[in-house]
């Protein structure tokens, strides 16, 4: 509890201060204004952090790192030594691009006096000169980090005060690690800014409650992960602390990615760095379908929210392409283009879990049917499961989630989950799932999977048999399988229920009468007679 309100604290205190320095900016440039700063607060704060060990250290006789009684010297040399940092998995971060020197210089840039070194640079340029010089000492940072402040129409004096701001995060915590604070700042911030930009938000941001779901379904546990159209990497994050509950090992599973948008691309990278994770998201931003950037990838997972419906998503060079296994999908709609492109990205033994518009379920425009058909018969759909309303912040489009297994353990079989009324109001706009809610749908699917302990729930459950599918006309709409759940019967015999009713139904039209009447009478006084 003590860790939830910390945060809560946090997140408040941050949003509005933000808006009230910033309330100008579009939320599309002032994400990656605020989330760039964010990141080298913590990479300063981290090896802050490591720094101060190593002093401990060098000076403790029952350390390793023990340097000797006369070791204060060159302690302050030694510090400077980067192979202390990287060993530990931390950003070697240079003296100019240190927190508290940017801090202390900031204010001289704007003019107010001349600032160390004697050169006016404003706030944007020293912010891009911190960033290029981080990058440049940590290649794994290379082209990610964005160096563009000093271009941004922000008076330099609120760039300033927004540093200021961001120089309050707290990266430490009794129970908290860094990363996760950072992460939970990062996740925050995501979603707010989805919310204020409005549908073009969830080009970037998948709600948490989606993105835990579709983890605990398909479970990458070891293997190579997947995401076609990463946005900020929503999924490899939740992945991380999947793996981490079940006490794996990072290390055991391989990111690869793909994102169009420059900067939504660097935002995922970020996202991967300061998590240690290794990644690979192509060499440059690019269009999933003409500039694949992993033509030779089958992974092991594949997890994604493409953009729904897309309809401009054609190249005529995509014409025939080996993608294509199951039918060309139409120009007009990309959802069936995502599903092949993923299913062509998948190994043998592989599982894709994508979420997309319910249309995709039922459409039987441009050859969609013909390509659902064709994906049902082979045997690789392993469970549908339709989602709540205002799960999105960002749209209204009714979603679901397709789990794709290309070795189904149950032949012939798909579960079909009607998660419509599941999960609790965020407030009045928004939806979420619990903990609970999410583990229970990943329980009964695994049920499902492993054919033990698993039985139909009505209107909410159904295993039907591709026969049975068949007979839909291979509609995969859950609520066409599971039903509808029965009732518990309350005791009361029909017919004294039926007496009730109709009691109460004639005090109604009596009542409608008398008011029917009332309001003649009164017209009338108006010289108005019906």
């Amino acid at each position: 509890m003590a860790e939830q309100k910390f945060l809560q604290d946090l997140e408040k205190k941050l949003w509005t201060s933000a808006n009230k320095l910033l309330p100008s900016l579009d939320a599309a440039v002032y994400k990656h204004v605020v989330l760039g700063m964010v990141f080298v607060k913590y990479v300063s704060d981290s090896f802050e952090t490591r720094r101060q060990e190593l002093m401990k250290a060098f000076r403790d006789p029952e350390n390793d790192y023990y340097l000797g009684e006369d070791a204060d010297d060159f302690i302050e040399e030694e510090l400077e030594n980067r192979d202390y940092y990287t060993e530990k998995n931390v950003f070697w971060v240079p003296a100019a691009a240190r927190w508290q020197y940017i801090q202390d210089n900031i204010r001289l840039s704007l003019g107010s006096a001349l600032p160390l070194g004697g050169e006016f640079k404003g706030a944007g340029k020293m912010l891009d000169d911190t960033m290029e010089l981080i990058e440049k000492e940590n290649p794994k940072l290379k082209r990610i980090l964005n160096k563009n402040y000093a271009q941004l129409q922000i008076e330099q004096n609120k760039l300033a005060d927004l540093l200021d701001l961001i120089a309050t995060i707290p990266f430490t915590h009794e129970t908290l690690k860094a990363k996760d604070i950072l992460g939970h700042v990062y996740e925050y911030f995501l979603g707010q800014f989805a919310a204020a930009e409005g549908k073009k938000g969830g080009q970037f941001y998948t709600p948490k409650s989606i993105v835990n779901l579709l983890v605990e379904l398909v479970e990458p546990f070891k293997g190579r992960v997947y995401d076609p159209a990463m946005g900020s990497g929503g999924f490899f994050i939740s992945s991380e602390k999947f793996i981490e509950e079940h006490q794996g090992k990072i290390k055991n599973i391989s990111v690869y990615g793909q994102e169009s948008n420059p900067t939504t691309w660097r935002l995922a990278a970020m996202n991967m760095a300061i998590r240690g994770i290794d990644f690979d998201f192509g060499k440059e931003p690019g269009d999933t379908f003409t500039k694949d950037q992993h033509p030779d990838l089958r992974a092991d997972f594949v997890l994604a929210n493409p953009p729904f419906n897309q309809d401009e998503w054609w190249d005529a060079s995509l014409e025939g392409d080996a993608r294509w296994k199951y039918g060309t999908p139409p120009k007009g709609n990309g959802n069936y283009a995502w599903m092949q492109h993923m299913l062509h990205h998948t190994s043998p033994n592989g599982v894709v879990g994508l979420v997309l518009a319910n249309g995709s379920l039922s459409t039987t425009s441009g050859g969609e049917k013909e390509i659902r058909e064709a994906i049902i018969k082979a045997d690789l759909v392993e469970a549908i499961a339709a989602l709540p309303s205002q799960l999105f912040a960002n749209t209204q489009i009714p979603a679901c989630i397709w789990i794709l297994n290309k070795n189904k353990p149950q032949k012939g079989k798909t579960l079909f989950i009607d998660a419509r009324e599941v999960g609790h109001m965020l407030d009045r706009k928004q939806k979420a799932f619990s903990d609970e809610d999410t583990k229970g749908i990943a329980a009964m699917f695994h049920k499902f999977k492993q054919g033990e302990g698993y039985e139909d729930v009505a209107g909410e459950y159904y295993a039907a048999t591709t026969k049975e599918i068949a007979k839909q006309e291979y509609i995969l709409t859950p609520g066409r399988y599971v039903g509808v759940a029965e009732e518990e019967d309350d005791g009361v015999p029909f017919s004294e229920k039926m007496a009730g009713l109709t009691a109460t139904l004639g005090e109604q039209f009596a009542e409608s009468a008398r008011l029917e009447a009332e309001i003649k009478k009164n017209l009338g006084a108006l010289g108005y007679e019906l």
